[in-house]
């Protein structure tokens, strides 16, 4: 997994947070004004070796409709309550305090970035190889999806927990250990096994999707065919770019693209 795309309303203000409050580093920044976006890239290390952010900034819009299915991202830190203090401290929005999960010990929070993501803070023990861990989506049919991301997108299932007492099931999927990578955390609230049982939108305009990189995307889609999966672009070049990419949609309309290893290495 490379990284996560998304659009954020305040360009400036977002990587101030991230840097101020999270830590992170600024990577990259580019400025595209033949198409009138900016992009940012952010992470806790370099592209090749870490997973990151790629914020995306469209000339003249200011705020997104986040839609019912998205969950949340999620950062791992030793200090959770220090954190929370930070942000509280520079007038950020707290929607979860820190403190223990309820019938455990772990202590989590959930925050909200200048755009309106939220965060879930996982404490857990230094050193932490890779902050970022989660990116969470909601979704209808938790076995048609773990199936999608499992045989489709080449995933392993980390694990599943389901919740009786709360009525959700989640499910853990990645390309490495919870503790080494970036993993794709879904959420199956129970009942709601059908897009109509969310406000509309349920995909929504902020959140575009995650990369992952691949030897071959003309090979990577014939797979994905081969598994049931959709296509939603043909692989090939980016305008300008150059760099090699596909994409796909899980069930529910979560985009996955896989882009060119060799090219993304190039482009860095």
């Amino acid at each position: 997994m490379l990284h996560a795309v998304y659009r954020v309303g305040d360009m400036d203000a977002t990587i101030e947070y991230y840097k101020k409050h999270f830590g992170m580093r600024q990577l990259r920044y580019r400025d595209i004004p033949e198409d009138k976006y900016t992009n940012a890239f952010l992470g806790f290390g370099p592209e090749d070796t870490n997973f990151g952010l790629e914020l995306t900034k469209n000339y003249g819009v200011d705020s997104y409709d986040l839609g019912s299915g998205f969950g949340h991202f999620a950062l791992a830190l030793e200090d959770v309550y220090g954190a929370v203090d930070s942000i509280k401290a520079a007038g950020g929005k707290v929607t979860r305090d820190a403190g223990p999960v309820k019938g455990g010990q772990r202590v989590i929070a959930f925050v909200e970035d200048p755009t309106g993501y939220k965060w879930e803070l996982l404490t857990r023990k230094g050193p932490i190889k890779e902050p970022i861990a989660q990116v969470n989506l909601r979704v209808t049919n938790l076995d048609a999806s773990i199936k999608y991301y499992t045989e489709c997108l080449g995933c392993k299932l980390l694990r599943r927990t389901d919740r009786p007492d709360q009525k959700y099931s989640l499910a853990f999927l990645g390309y490495g250990g919870e503790e080494e990578t970036c993993v794709f955390e879904l959420t199956w609230n129970w009942g709601q096994d059908s897009l109509d049982a969310y406000d509309k939108p349920f995909v929504g305009e902020g959140y575009a999707q995650v990369a992952v990189s691949t030897k071959d995307v003309y090979k990577t889609a014939e797979d994905i065919r081969a598994a049931g999966g959709k296509i939603t672009r043909e692989p090939g070049p980016l305008p300008g770019l150059k760099t090699k990419i596909m994409s796909t949609v899980d069930p529910d309309g979560w985009k996955v693209s896989f882009v060119d290893l060799q090219d993304f290495l190039s482009e860095l």
